[in-house]
């Protein structure tokens, strides 16, 4: 436990001198009706959802809320059954784990939404194809490194290389990733307060639906996530016990800081943070320096030795990024309303005025990071995702001004609930039906035919900015067939310099999706299109007079601007 200057915080228990049950009936009552009415009045105001990637304009666009109620009822059903008892307190972390883990496990069967993966999954296959040595001599040059770190593209080129090139082992990684930050989230509510406390605070995590929806994505956000979230775990065991935790802490504030660049300004407001709740004292302070040396040291030569990449993505990032913040932003209402269960952000809030009046320096760990980027201007949830442990846990303490663990419990279980249900019955059948779903049904197919390389056309994406040849590393993420890329000449489109797809323009595809000099055309062609009956330029007309169309996936949807529609021809031969 920290030592704290602040007043000791008495944990509620669940006595015989509590609440009749009449009282207790009359309390689970209203806290059912208040889950159901949020979820309601969300959906009738879902017009003001402007989430970029799941917003309840399109996930429940096509639906009424009684298929989410057929399941919403029963959840929070279950929920009042499970507020009566506590959990384990000797199995917590594992039981926490594997509910995280089966939360996230039906969002494997979700596409690939985001372009950014393309980028990620480039990187890692550059390690998988090359090794190590050449992953790091080329990071930066020969592979576009944007404003990317290299930590988990080479963590994610280390799975392919040992386990295969399939998505599937990705998934399993975040996911593991996710299940393991739902139980350093208890972890850390128990080392800094009580029991209770971290349990509440881990289950809240599920409460988020957005999160749910990135577990298991090939990008850096779960991952960044699990490494902020252990960094700060591993700093206050460290500063508590010394020992094996200050080389441990070391380890997890640098790899922390290899994720993602924003992560920087979250470790700079949360491990002095960590501090602070400590006495004053001389093993303190050292073990302190000790920590913030060793990782210091650790990304200082990470620093120099890519200095000239680090330069210009600093640049690009000042110059672009920062710039950008003010255009891609998300309502607040969005992220804590909608993509966030309301109960999480309103208990949340309430921990503002419980911390001021216990005097809780502890709390500061939660909440400095999450100042740091209030001032910096993070307005899109993707951006805050490795601050969700600490929002969460910011919740299970304001719910102890309720002084009633049946009451905290039961809350927590219904936004729980409710969350998994909009996820399930929204998010996840909306997202497995955007056009996003071409890719993935058509590197499945693929795999069926008897063909080892199979040629790839894109032609130009008519409503959105995007380089087409984008298309081709996201749907290498599901065959396992050799992709040969047919360039096809595509105009620069106006205002490419401000989108936040400039990336797909200047990050070029690597060599290996080149065709080798000399090789012959294969048989096997897909073209990737943004419309169906799009215009095929008149040398790709050429390639394909008398081909055979094998199969086409043309699922198109109204969500997003980016579409891609595939079509696998067999090519006639050429002699």
């Amino acid at each position: 436990m920290l030592v704290s200057d602040s007043v000791p915080i008495q944990q509620t228990v669940d006595t015989a001198a509590g609440p009749s049950d009449r009282e207790d009936d009359v309390r689970t009552a209203l806290v059912v009706a208040a889950a159901l009415a949020t979820f309601f009045t969300l959906w009738l105001f879902r017009a003001h959802d402007d989430n970029r990637l799941v917003s309840w304009i399109w996930a429940f666009a096509d639906s009424g809320a009684l298929t989410s109620l057929a399941l919403l009822l029963p959840a929070l059903a279950l929920a009042v059954m499970l507020s009566r008892r506590e959990l384990l307190a000797r199995a917590t972390s594992p039981v926490l784990f594997i509910l995280a883990w089966l939360a996230a496990l039906p969002f494997w069967s979700m596409p690939e939404p985001i372009v950014d993966a393309a980028r990620y999954f480039t990187q890692a296959k550059y390690l998988a194809l090359h090794g190590p040595a050449d992953f790091a001599a080329q990071w930066g040059r020969e592979i576009a490194a944007w404003t990317d770190l290299p930590l988990v593209p080479f963590l994610y080129g280390t799975i392919l290389s040992l386990l295969g090139e399939q998505r599937l082992y990705l998934q399993a990684f975040t996911s593991l990733l996710f299940a393991a930050t739902v139980a350093l989230a208890y972890l850390i509510g128990r080392a800094l307060w009580h029991e209770r406390l971290g349990q509440h605070g881990a289950l809240l995590l599920l409460a988020m639906p957005y999160l749910l929806t990135q577990a298991p994505l090939t990008l850096v956000d779960v991952p960044t996530m699990f490494f902020f979230t252990a960094a700060v775990y591993a700093m206050i065991k460290a500063l508590a016990r010394g020992g094996m935790w200050i080389p441990a802490a070391a380890a997890f504030v640098t790899a922390a800081a290899l994720t993602k660049y924003s992560v920087w300004l979250m470790l700079a407001a949360a491990l002095p943070a960590v501090l602070v709740c400590r006495r004053r004292e001389s093993a303190v302070l050292t073990r302190a320096g000790a920590v913030v040396a060793a990782g210091g040291v650790a990304l200082a030569l990470y620093i120099v030795a890519a200095q000239d990449v680090v330069a210009a993505q600093l640049t690009l990032l000042r110059d672009y990024q920062a710039a950008g913040l003010g255009r891609w932003r998300e309502s607040l209402a969005s992220t804590f309303l909608f993509q966030i269960h309301p109960f999480v952000s309103v208990a949340a809030l309430l921990s503002l005025v419980l911390a001021l009046k216990r005097r809780d320096t502890r709390y500061a760990i939660l909440g400095a990071p999450w100042l740091v980027m209030a001032l910096f201007g993070a307005g899109r949830i993707r951006y805050l995702i490795p601050l969700f442990p600490l929002l969460a846990l910011m919740a299970a303490y304001g719910l102890e001004l309720l002084h009633n663990a049946r009451l905290e419990r039961l809350i927590v279980w219904c936004a729980v609930a409710t969350s998994l249900v909009i996820a399930f019955t929204g998010y996840l059948p909306f997202l497995r039906h955007t056009s996003a779903a071409n890719l993935e049904n058509a590197g499945m197919f693929l795999d069926r035919l008897t063909d080892q390389t199979v040629e790839v056309f894109t032609l130009p994406q008519t409503a959105v900015a995007i380089n087409p040849a984008v298309s081709v590393p996201l749907l290498d993420l599901y065959t396992r067939k050799h992709l040969v890329y047919r360039t096809v000449d595509t105009a620069l489109p106006p205002g490419v310099m401000t989108s936040p797809l400039r990336f797909t323009w200047e990050a070029p595809l690597p060599h290996f999706y080149a065709a080798p000099a000399g090789a012959p055309p294969a048989t096997a062609v897909v073209v990737i299109a943004s419309e169906r009956n799009q215009p095929l330029p008149p040398a790709l007309a050429a390639r394909l007079n008398g081909a055979t169309v094998l199969a086409s996936f043309d699922r198109a949807d109204s969500a997003y601007s980016y579409q891609t529609l595939v079509a696998v021809y067999r090519a006639a031969e050429k002699h």
